[in-house]
């Protein structure tokens, strides 16, 4: 996991920033009173179930469209039809190439004549590393050596603020972990910003400096991810402790098989609750992000043994 931490910045110290911001598809409510800022410098992971309104808000940071409600500002304005602000957000995402005739090199020269910031050099050095034919057009590469130029986009572009959309489907595991890995090198050399939107919450929990959940377009997580961690719990053992010890804690999660059961917790446990668990017999384990994010998109059911976030499974 990424260990990098800062304090939430204010709207004058962020890079971007959302104020309850909405927008609807005719009836659809895509985002609903979204508020976030984005600082300088970090890796943010993007994450919900489909629908969420993961595209829809990046399309909003990007310039794409306008919201309904709210306002969204890049550099401490808004950027809608602002070559300045527009040029600091690149939004990377995929899309339909097969009618394109464009070869790899000439897709990425394209993108150095149109970006001022984009580094052709170091693109060219991508392909390499990815083992792109620089030559061959873009609809005769397969879906994941597609992605791959489209991640280079992104990788070799210099605007401060970059975002990726599911921009690694159809890499192979080898690629995916090479486009990972050089967002790490692009931050930490560049001191860039990236949002990373992806369904892929296991594999990619470690880049994350902060964590993005939505929900039917609503944030339900918004926070470092070391204080999102902070708060999950799975406590295991005889059924009778673990509801007498979660009695009254907020339970996101239950499943029971013959007299064992597992809960997961989501508040932060302090030293005597911990011992108190281990007096009972209890085992205690970190929740991860994935956990987390399934738990707490899940449809609400009744809580529990008095817990607040009852989403129960036996």
């Amino acid at each position: 996991m990424n260990t990098t931490t800062r304090e939430r910045p204010t709207e004058a110290q962020s890079l971007a920033a959302l104020e309850d911001v909405g927008v609807r598809f005719g009836r659809t409510r895509a985002l609903d009173s979204v508020r976030t800022t984005i600082a300088p410098g970090l890796i943010y992971g993007l994450i919900g179930r489909n629908g969420a309104g993961k595209t829809t808000l990046l399309s909003l940071l990007a310039s794409y469209r306008r919201p309904n409600a709210g306002r969204v500002s890049v550099l401490g304005d808004d950027p809608f039809e602002d070559a300045l602000r527009m040029s600091a957000v690149h939004f990377i995402f995929a899309r339909d190439v097969s009618d394109e005739s464009d070869t790899v090199q000439e897709t990425l020269e394209h993108c150095a004549r149109y970006r001022s910031d984009f580094d052709l050099a170091y693109a060219l050095e991508l392909v390499e590393r990815f083992g792109l034919d620089p030559k061959k057009s873009l609809s005769a590469l397969s879906l994941g050596m597609q992605s791959a130029v489209n991640a280079i986009e992104g990788l070799a572009s210099g605007a401060a603020l970059t975002l990726f959309d599911e921009v690694h489907h159809g890499m192979d595991a080898p690629s995916r972990t090479l486009f990972y890995d050089t967002i790490l090198d692009r931050r930490e050399a560049t001191g860039r910003t990236f949002i990373l939107s992806t369904h892929l919450v296991s594999e990619t929990a470690y880049l994350f400096d902060h964590v993005l959940i939505l929900d039917k377009g609503r944030l339900v997580a918004d926070e470092p991810q070391d204080e999102l961690l902070s708060r999950g719990t799975t406590v295991t053992g005889d059924a009778v402790a673990v509801d007498r010890f979660t009695a009254g804690r907020a339970v996101i999660s239950r499943k029971t098989l013959g007299p064992t059961a597992a809960a997961m917790v989501y508040e932060v446990l302090d030293q005597p609750d911990r011992e108190a668990a281990v007096a009972a017999g209890l085992e205690l384990a970190p929740a991860s992000l994935q956990d987390l994010f399934i738990h707490l998109t899940e449809p609400e059911q009744p809580a529990t043994n008095g817990g607040t976030h009852g989403r129960n499974q036996t």
